[in-house]
């Protein structure tokens, strides 16, 4: 297959090329500085938007759950909204409930700052905990048998 010939950047080009640049760079800078900033500015709020979905929360509480233990944390802070419908009927389960809560939420803030394979166990275990209250917690509410 033989070779095909185009143009070649060489030295001159080169200097063709930026002295190119800085005349017409000045001048796209005003049109496109508002339209990339525009567009950041979508991708964030669509990631933003992912990553409450992701979690199950409003965007607006989006800067609560941040970290590696963020989803777990949100899956705690859920937990505990569901607890309330609870709490007439069951007010000692409630309590208790949310105290363990408490604890497991201290875990998971606590396993941030340590090594990765120390912080998956908690996070492990919290997950865990965390299956064995739901399934109770729907037991409670009359969802599972």
């Amino acid at each position: 297959m033989a070779r095909k010939e185009g143009p070649r950047l060489n030295p001159k080009s080169a200097k063709n090329l930026v002295g190119v640049a800085k005349v017409v760079a000045p001048a796209l800078i005003p049109v496109l500085a508002p339209v990339l900033a525009r567009g950041a500015s979508v991708l964030s709020d669509r990631y933003d938007r992912y990553r409450a979905r992701q979690l199950g929360v409003d965007v607006a509480d989006l800067g609560k759950f941040t970290g590696r233990g963020a989803r777990l944390h949100a899956r705690i802070v859920g937990f505990g909204e569901a607890l309330d419908q609870l709490r007439a009927k069951e007010g000692a389960y409630v309590e208790q409930t949310e105290a363990r809560l408490a604890k497991l939420a201290a875990a998971v803030k606590a396993a941030e700052r340590m090594p990765t394979a120390r912080r998956k166990a908690v996070h492990r275990a919290v997950s865990t905990d965390l299956d064995v209250l739901e399934a109770d917690l729907l037991r409670r509410l009359g969802l599972t048998s």
